[in-house]
């Protein structure tokens, strides 16, 4: 079933009442059922030994699933253009919220990185709420200036200044990945809002030149891009987690070793439960595992761009380029984890969309999906997206 076979009938009387996409909703609960079963078979040993308490994780990811699906209950019943007339405070925030978490005191740091803010019983990761208040506001940009972004480099050059400013904090804390995730996501919004192609591709190279000088100069992040290019020659320190981690790929073979015969999650492979679940998932699911998860993966990105698509099509600009920014980041961060899992790109801290453990993650990924429901919504009440092609309104 389609988000356009849910069409309300064009009347006065027709119902408001909120519909949630079936297919957005199949994938993403899917998902969360799947994140909740491997965080609690990746944690349960090291959870035993250091919390005495083998499903410490698992109860954790549980509160912060409820709270997350309470989030979104909450964003889907926002109207869009709410959003949208907030979008230059929501910017605001973001940036005052990426400087404070630097601030010593406000700021909580874990492992050397300051990217936390105490929040009662949680650690909050600040940038994950930034990432979504900044592709607001880039959202609201491009329907406010389209004509400048179509035609004067300017137009491009302002919002890309403000994703580099945003890139130097997260950099500062430091998070590369986070860092670099953004402002790929933040220039497919560009793209897609209508960029002059010859200016997008210049600019992305200086971008990504630019980003390939940041990663080479810290002697911790050659470090690590060594230790990508070739794990094996030092298994035991730069290699270790990639080393472990595929081999926790390989012993899955096809259909895997079975829920909970992990060996790897044993204290071999670190961050088993967070940046590591797919090699977890891997070892005990096997191929068969890891191709029902990254066809997950694949519908709810093609959903939510595919929701994008009809906002557009019903003249919801603003809807579409917030729809289509939650499609864009799942499918780069999903790519970007799995690809440090399987040793096709140098580790990042990143999590795997609703499958790692992490409470930021999933509240602030289950909100935002919140908002792309809202987005089917409105598309639906607008009547327009289920018309036939010749009478669409261009």
């Amino acid at each position: 079933m389609s988000a356009a076979s849910l069409t309300f009938p064009r009347s006065p009387a027709r119902s408001r009442k909120i519909s949630f996409d079936p297919v957005l909703t199949l994938s993403t609960s899917t998902l969360l059922l799947i994140g909740l079963v491997m965080v609690t078979s990746a944690s349960v040993s090291v959870a035993e030994r250091s919390l005495n308490n083998p499903f410490y994780y698992f109860e954790h990811q549980l509160i912060f699933v409820l709270l997350g699906l309470a989030a979104c209950a909450i964003a889907v019943t926002i109207p869009m253009h709410i959003w949208e007339r907030l979008a230059v405070p929501l910017m605001i925030t973001a940036f005052a919220m990426l400087v404070l978490v630097l601030i010593p005191g406000i700021g909580h740091s874990v492992n050397g990185s300051r990217r936390w803010a105490r929040l009662g019983f949680m650690n909050f990761q600040v940038s994950e709420l930034a990432r979504v208040l900044l592709l607001i506001y880039l959202a609201g940009y491009a329907v406010r200036r389209q004509e400048e972004l179509k035609t004067d480099i300017k137009g491009f050059l302002k919002p890309l200044g403000l994703l580099m400013v945003a890139a130097l904090l997260l950099l500062i804390e430091p998070d590369f990945g986070a860092a670099t995730v953004l402002v790929a996501t933040g220039l497919g919004i560009l793209f897609l809002a209508g960029v002059k192609f010859r200016h997008f591709l210049a600019l992305v190279t200086l971008a990504v030149v630019g980003m390939s000088l940041i990663a080479v100069s810290s002697p911790y992040r050659v470090k690590r891009l060594i230790g990508f290019v070739d794990p094996w020659a030092d298994p035991f320190n730069s290699g270790f987690q990639l080393t472990q981690s595929l081999i926790a790929i390989g012993r899955g073979e096809i259909f895997g070793v079975g829920l909970g015969a992990s060996v790897q999650k044993l204290f071999y492979l670190p961050e088993a439960h967070t940046d590591f679940v797919f090699a977890v998932l891997a070892e005990e699911f096997g191929l068969v595992g890891i191709v029902v998860t990254l066809a997950l993966f694949v519908l709810l990105v093609w959903r939510s761009l595919h929701i994008a698509r009809l906002a557009a099509e019903a003249g919801l600009r603003f809807q579409s380029y917030v729809a289509a920014s939650f499609g864009l980041w799942v499918g780069l961060q999903t790519f970007v984890n799995v690809g440090v899992n399987m040793g096709l790109l140098p580790t990042k801290g990143l999590t795997l969309p609703l499958l790692s453990y992490g409470g930021s993650s999933l509240l602030v990924t289950l909100g935002w999906l919140g908002m792309v429901f809202r987005v089917a919504h409105e598309t639906q009440l607008s009547g327009r997206s289920a018309m036939p092609k010749k009478e669409r309104t261009p």
